[in-house]
């Protein structure tokens, strides 16, 4: 028997076998006794597992609403209210870790923690009994196919498309391993995009979608970056909003422009995307705002638009930022820097050398994967 110590920024319960070696298990709180797992990987000094028959359960236990849950949220096992708690606390711990002490920031939500998502990415089953295709998951730590019937984290106009597109492939006796995956995007209004990836195959480019967010109107592609759940992004973007004080805003890492276009559309703002799909519907967006530049090119190589009395957007992707850039900041001392980030851990990296000339002056967290353990942070740096 295993008794979970607690749970890691990654989402999953540490534990310390017999031997000595880490577990790090899924489906798993701390407190509980693990009776019975299924290692799925397992490695000279630690080994990733799914608890499979669990004794003395958490009070913050509840049952999932989904089959395929360990696939898709693997914390609808926790309360919500808890989670929220919990991702505040993780928050504290990762920057504590980086030897940053900081007050336990507020948590963001708008209260939907299910039918959230406006992206979802289907694998496709076929049963040999049946000779017939289903939408499928991955299993968690493995490349196996779990058929499913019902899930609860996308919108309801994304399984209900993607349930008559499985019906069509059956009517047409079509086979699964033709296809890759299925691919499916909602915006706002409950128009979906998107479809089926043929293996071997260029993937095709869908109809582009639209969507408003704050006052400014996007235009981006199925296949693209863009924001999983806009109602709680547009309170990050409400947050940013009200940190904007000088005239001139350089957006770093903007992809399709949705944060600088909505929080300093007004100002002088300068908006960099290294992705050339993203950039070229960053171009689109940015254009009914002369005031704007866009520039195609990696943030790091762009350090000459780095000046004293400007604004700093960073929303960079799970890496963090890189050194170069970092190094930048710190010699010109940009007046504030917004950092908005998917990875807290590198993002407490960054900031614990940006601190060497800054001041933290705001920590928000907002819960955009509600039942993940992603937590999407930000910070507000003002100069010493």
């Amino acid at each position: 028997m295993v008794k979970i110590e607690k749970i890691i920024p990654g989402g999953q319960g540490l534990a310390t076998l017999e031997d000595g070696k880490k577990a790090f298990f899924w489906n798993a709180l701390p407190g509980e006794e693990i009776e019975e797992y299924q290692v799925t990987k397992n490695k000279s000094h630690y080994i990733e597992a799914t608890a499979t028959k669990i004794s003395n359960n958490s009070k913050y236990r509840v049952e999932p609403r989904d089959d395929c849950y360990l696939s898709t949220s693997p914390w609808q096992i926790i309360n919500y209210d808890y989670e929220l708690r919990f991702k505040q606390e993780l928050v504290v711990e990762i920057f504590r870790e980086h030897h940053i002490t900081i007050d336990t920031p507020e948590i963001y939500t708008d209260g939907k923690d299910y039918y959230y998502r406006n992206k979802m990415e289907y694998a496709l089953y076929w049963d040999h009994e049946t000779e017939k295709i289903h939408l499928a998951f991955h299993e968690r730590g493995s490349h196996r196919k779990i058929p499913i019937v019902s899930s609860s984290i996308e919108r309801p106009e994304i399984f209900q498309r993607a349930s008559e597109i499985i019906n069509e492939l059956n009517n047409n006796h079509e086979e699964a391993r033709k296809y890759q995956s299925l691919l499916l995007r909602c915006n706002q209004k409950g128009e979906v995009s998107g479809g089926l990836y043929e293996n071997h195959k260029p993937h095709q480019q869908f109809s582009p979608l639209t969507d408003e967010i704050l006052g400014h109107t996007y235009t981006y592609s199925p296949n693209g970056f863009f924001q999983i759940n806009l109602s709680v992004y547009e309170q990050a973007l409400q947050a940013i909003k009200s940190h904007i004080t000088t005239d001139k805003v350089l957006d770093l890492y903007s992809g399709v422009g949705t944060i600088g276009l909505s929080v300093a559309r007004n100002h002088h703002l300068t908006l960099v995307e290294c992705d050339k799909a993203a950039y070229n519907e960053l171009v689109n967006n940015a254009k009914p705002h002369p005031n704007t530049t866009t520039i195609l090119d990696k943030s790091e190589n762009i350090t000459n638009y780095i000046e004293q009395h400007t604004t700093v957007i960073l929303d960079p992707p799970r890496a963090g930022c890189d050194k170069k850039l970092i190094n930048k900041l710190i010699e010109v001392m940009p007046e504030k820097i917004i950092y908005l980030s998917c990875n807290p851990t590198t993002q407490a990296r960054d900031v614990a050398l940006l601190l060497e000339k800054y001041h933290i002056d705001e920590i928000k967290a907002f819960n955009f994967f509600p039942h993940t353990p992603h937590i999407e942070n930000l910070i507000i740096l003002s100069q010493q």
